[in-house]
């Protein structure tokens, strides 16, 4: 059994489990379910039941009950999107991100974005935090401060020269106000466009919208900085154009005048042993305009899209921190947290009681960043909720087809939480099925690039 274990890359005690529920009677059913949550990690464990009758007649028409599944319980997709919990709801949750973004910058009519709003300016910008000290890196030339060339992975990378002298508490109570600095940035953005345009502020929304999609990313030194597409529209939104002096030159000037401008910043307060800490942008600003797809340049709307999607279903674990809250500095120490995120999180755990309403302790595994991952404007495109909607109604209108008219059909339910996760062993099988999903997937994407390549050719 040992040796069978070993070949499988199982320890003995997982094998058994996998050989349990490979062997259960219910394993088809299981194995369903798992599929049509595609692989998911930690799926959420349902008891319950429905029932759909004919208004008219009492007629019952479908009855379904937990009952009959295996270990009596439905399993459906947790929906997490960080990729180091689960992989499999990440992967949905960067598609409707990646959709979200590319929408907002080609137009999609099954959306209500109009194509005409690639006409828009439009520029993707990254903010990026200040130096809190300096750290290993990989210059474009020579070599680190350190005197070492470091490769690229090597977990030095991001981390401080002199830990006795690096701004821990600052890199923190700067993650922890970012969202506040997006905030002021936004707003002073607005002005620096009405200044150049001679125009008020109240006048300016007359003629002209901003209109983001933003995502956060931790540089490996576990500070916070921000990728976004900002986009100028007409008074409308996506719907109206922009006037013949919002230019992406405008757009341009207008984002490096906001970010260097004395009021896109934030203080924090002296408490205890910390000073009082003015934070603003860092001084690496990168603005470059968003190119239409296939044009030969390096930042297009896909190209744009799918960057964005990539770091939607990412967090602080990336630095080496933890990917959930953490209840004492015990963790730290069990979980072997490498020395540079574990001081930031220390951090966090220390300034917690200087700074109650900061929430620092809550959000110490991220850093002390308490804001959404993924954010936009209301005009920008459409939302996450509204593509999760057109999952539900395409799954309600299947439903539909096998009941019947739904305005003559009544459907009563009853659900209850039942816990969520896998065995071991049921672990291991979902894996595999998760695998077999992307390669399928990975599969078609190969084939519908060959075929575009081709109709390319002959074009």
């Amino acid at each position: 059994m040992n040796d069978t274990a070993t070949a499988a890359g199982l320890d003995p005690a997982t094998l058994d489990d996998v050989l349990r529920v490979a062997g259960s009677p219910g394993f088809d059913r299981w194995k369903d379910q798992v599929h049509r949550t595609g692989g998911c990690s930690d799926p959420i464990h349902l008891i319950g039941w429905t029932l759909a009758k004919d208004k008219t007649t009492g007629e019952t028409l479908r009855r379904y009950s937990t009952d009959t599944e295996p270990d009596g319980r439905l399993r459906v997709a947790c929906g997490n999107r960080r990729a180091s919990r689960c992989p499999t709801c990440a992967y949905t949750y960067a598609g409707d991100t990646y959709h979200l973004i590319r929408a907002g910058l080609a137009g999609d009519e099954t959306k209500d974005i109009p194509a005409t709003v690639r006409d828009h300016p439009r520029v993707f910008a990254t903010l990026t935090a200040p130096s809190f000290g300096p750290v290993h890196n990989r210059p474009d030339r020579g070599v680190c401060r350190c005197g070492t060339r470091h490769p690229e992975d090597d977990p030095a990378l991001g981390t401080a020269l002199d830990p006795n002298t690096y701004d821990y508490a600052g890199t923190v109570l700067f993650n922890n106000h970012a969202g506040q600095l997006w905030q002021r940035f936004t707003t002073r953005l607005r002005r620096e466009i009405a200044a150049r345009a001679g125009l008020s502020q109240r006048e300016l929304k007359d003629v002209l919208r901003v209109s983001y999609g933003k995502v956060a990313e931790f540089q490996k030194r576990g500070a916070i900085h921000f990728h976004a597409v900002i986009r100028l529209d007409g008074p409308d939104g996506p719907d109206t154009a922009p006037p013949s002096w919002a230019t992406v030159q405008l757009l341009d000037d207008s984002i490096r005048a906001a970010v260097a401008h004395s009021y896109t910043s934030i203080t924090v307060p002296a408490a205890g042993d910390q000073p009082r800490r003015p934070f603003r942008w860092g001084t690496q600003l990168d603005i470059r305009p968003v190119k239409a797809f296939r044009d030969g340049s390096d930042i297009t709307e896909q190209a744009v899209a799918s960057y964005v999607a990539k770091y939607a279903t990412k967090a602080a674990e990336s630095t080496g921190s933890l990917d959930r809250r953490i209840g004492n500095r015990e963790v730290l120490d069990l979980l072997d947290v490498p020395d540079h995120p574990r001081r930031l999180i220390e951090a966090c755990l220390d300034l917690a009681p200087l700074y109650p309403d900061r929430k620092l302790g809550a959000w110490a595994h991220m850093l002390g960043f308490r804001g959404h991952f993924s954010t936009k404007s209301r005009r920008y495109s459409t939302t996450l909720g509204a593509l999760r909607q057109i999952r539900a109604d395409y799954r309600a209108a299947q439903e539909h087809d096998e009941l019947g008219d739904p305005d003559t059909v009544l459907v009563l339910a009853s659900w209850e939480y039942a816990g969520h996760g896998h065995t071991p062993g049921e672990s291991a099988l979902a894996a595999t099925i998760a695998r077999d999903i992307q390669l399928n997937r990975e599969t078609a994407r190969e084939a519908l690039q060959d075929q575009l390549a081709l109709e390319g050719a002959a074009a």
